[in-house]
């Protein structure tokens, strides 16, 4: 009996090399049956906060994009429309109300720029390689300058008036044009980073501006056109009409209402 066993087995195989290979045999299916399951995990739950991530930056970036409109596409250019608008009064009530409408839409732009400056350092990668982050740095600091400027304003009729308004006026109207064009790029920005149609956002900024800018410049041939008869009466005034003597002037002068 013992030399049939030699002669079937010549070779001897130890006791746990065959219980480990039975434990191998059983639990490799199980293991590689898990496998698939743990890796589906990791790639959902990594895909969900990817997901997740993307939200908040797409909110993140569309509230950036609305403060800094707010500010520097609606408050500012109406702010300084409405100081225009007080170049033609000549009573004291009427010129205080614009002056103060005119502070507080431009106090207004000045916090929601900012706000919209703060968050954009701590929730966005600010590298600068773009013409959009750039100008936005260069715009926070000249609208604080211009805060700054029209705070220490000095009184009407003193020697340094006419300087501080020009300095204000230029100053003013750079920050307003850098603003309404960095508004268009932040537009083209957003597009590049999410991949959204801005088409209709585009079109009505545009006539937004269209119409500040209209009325800005009507300001100007208000009084002429009101003179030509266009918007008051039904007789036209002729070029000679418009010649007055000193005391017809003075007359015009004393009868206007405030």
């Amino acid at each position: 009996m013992l030399f049939l066993q030699k002669r079937m087995f010549p070779f001897s195989i130890p006791a746990s090399s065959i219980l480990f290979l039975l434990l191998l045999l059983t639990f490799q299916p199980v293991s590689s049956s898990q496998q698939p399951y743990k890796n589906e995990n990791f790639n959902t739950s990594k895909k969900d906060h990817s997901q997740k991530m993307s939200s908040s930056l797409l909110f993140d970036i569309t509230l950036h994009g609305f403060l800094l409109w707010a500010s520097m596409g609606f408050l500012m250019p109406v702010g300084i429309l409405v100081i225009r608008m007080s170049s033609r009064e000549q009573c004291g009530r009427r010129l205080k109300f614009y002056f103060y409408i005119h502070t507080i839409l431009q106090i207004l732009s000045v916090l929601l720029v900012t706000a919209g400056a703060v968050m954009s350092i701590k929730k966005f990668n600010n590298a600068f390689n773009n013409s959009h982050q750039r100008i936005g740095i260069g715009l926070y600091g000249m609208i604080w300058l211009q805060a700054l400027i029209g705070i220490v304003r000095p009184k009407r009729g003193s020697n340094t008036r006419s300087l501080w308004f020009f300095i204000h006026w230029m100053l003013g109207t750079a920050v307003s044009l850098l603003g309404v064009f960095n508004v268009y790029s932040g537009l083209f920005a957003y597009h590049e980073k999410t991949s959204r149609s801005i088409r209709i956002w585009t079109i009505i900024f545009t006539v937004e501006i269209s119409l500040i800018s209209f009325f800005y410049l009507f300001q100007d041939k208000l009084e002429y056109i009101q003179k030509q008869g266009v918007i008051l009466g039904n007789d036209l005034i002729t070029p000679t009409d418009q010649v007055l003597s000193p005391n017809d002037k003075q007359k015009e002068l004393t009868t206007d209402p405030c």
